[in-house]
């Protein structure tokens, strides 16, 4: 059993264990507390993840959430990929193996919403930036960025930022 089906296993089991306990006793407010420790992957974990990604095909997984965050593994093949823009969030890349080149600004083409999001066909105009191993792009919110080049395949992290209020 990985380390991360451990850690989830216990989680269910300790929400279990607590719900149990809740039950017995009278219900109070609960306090909106913030979280006081993070969630770990380690180098061994993301390893793990990293080499059973597909070869053949692009692929999302959603590797830490801890509310408003959202820390993704996004897997990429060398298909035509769409174009995107995030009206309310900011999105880091950071590039974990392989490479790409990714189109950021300009404008999107044939743009159709989607919730607050909006995909497109690809990029008029914009700045191209090759990214390799270890590179981090930051998207702000609001501006259309765009994988136009996959070298073979590339497997990343994204963390999607929300918009302060």
């Amino acid at each position: 059993m990985t380390t991360i089906s451990k850690a989830f296993s216990f989680t269910i089991l300790a929400a279990l264990l607590a719900s149990a306990a809740l039950a017995q006793q009278p219900a109070a407010p609960a306090p909106q507390a913030k979280p006081t420790q993070g969630i770990v992957v380690t180098a061994a974990d993301l390893a793990a993840i990293v080499a059973k990604q597909p070869t053949d095909k692009n692929g999302n997984q959603n590797l830490m959430q801890l509310a408003p965050y959202n820390v993704n593994m996004e897997h990429r093949v060398n298909v035509p990929q769409s174009a995107s823009v995030h009206d309310t969030e900011a999105e880091l890349f950071y590039v974990v193996k392989g490479g790409a080149t990714m189109v950021t600004g300009g404008k999107l083409l044939e743009g159709k919403q989607t919730g607050v999001n909006w995909s497109g066909s690809g990029i008029e105009g914009g700045v191209a930036t090759k990214l390799a191993v270890g590179d981090f792009l930051l998207v702000p919110e609001g501006v259309p960025h765009w994988f136009s080049k996959i070298e073979g395949e590339v497997t990343l992290m994204s963390l999607h930022l929300p918009r302060s209020k």
